[in-house]
């Protein structure tokens, strides 16, 4: 089983920082639900609400870590332009998708959404873990600021839900390759 290193990062980015950042933002969501319709506000120990902070600030470092990733290291890749004259776009995976009339809205709307709207997850998500870790007692005295925390919660998940969607499916259609070959099983020959 081999990859090559722009795989990896793209996999990285995508599967490992991205996936793990949604099961989280799906977590924080659920959670700020619960806690909306809950009858008592629920006590943590000390070292539950450690736990509860280091989760806030986990989930916020991977909504980061994969748009930092994705910006700075995948999408380079993702728009390296062909030579001249180069007929197999398949090196270069935003050409090969705007050379078709049929895959190039996966980068016009795609790729737009990645670049532009995506950012709104980790910046949102970060908001709503400072106010939870700084100010969690005010929540129960200010209704309109649980339900400010969970209408940006949930905007940050449709956003990254929305931005690994598009990901997974431009990645099927014009994968990110090259690099170095790395072998995880099996022979390197």
């Amino acid at each position: 089983m081999q990859l090559t290193l722009r795989e990896l990062f793209t996999a990285m980015h995508g599967m490992f920082f991205g996936g793990f950042f949604l099961l989280a933002l799906f977590a924080v969501v659920v959670e700020l639900i619960r806690n909306h319709h809950a009858t008592q506000p629920s006590t943590l120990t000390p070292r539950g609400q450690s736990l509860e902070r280091a989760f806030l600030i986990v989930t916020a470092a991977l909504g980061w870590l994969a748009v930092f990733t994705g910006t700075y290291i995948v999408y380079p890749w993702y728009r390296t332009k062909p030579p001249a004259n180069t007929t197999d776009l398949t090196a270069y995976p935003r050409y090969q998708l705007l050379a078709h009339p049929n895959t190039a809205a996966w980068h016009n709307i795609g790729m737009e959404w990645k670049e532009h709207i995506a950012f709104f997850a980790p910046i949102a998500i970060t908001m709503v873990a400072y106010v939870l870790i700084r100010q969690r007692a005010a929540l129960r005295q200010h209704p309109q600021l649980r339900h400010t925390l969970l209408a940006f919660a949930s905007l940050a998940l449709i956003a990254c839900a929305i931005a690994a969607t598009f990901g997974a499916l431009i990645d099927k259609a014009a994968p990110v390759t090259g690099g170095s070959t790395i072998t995880l099983i099996g022979s390197s020959q």
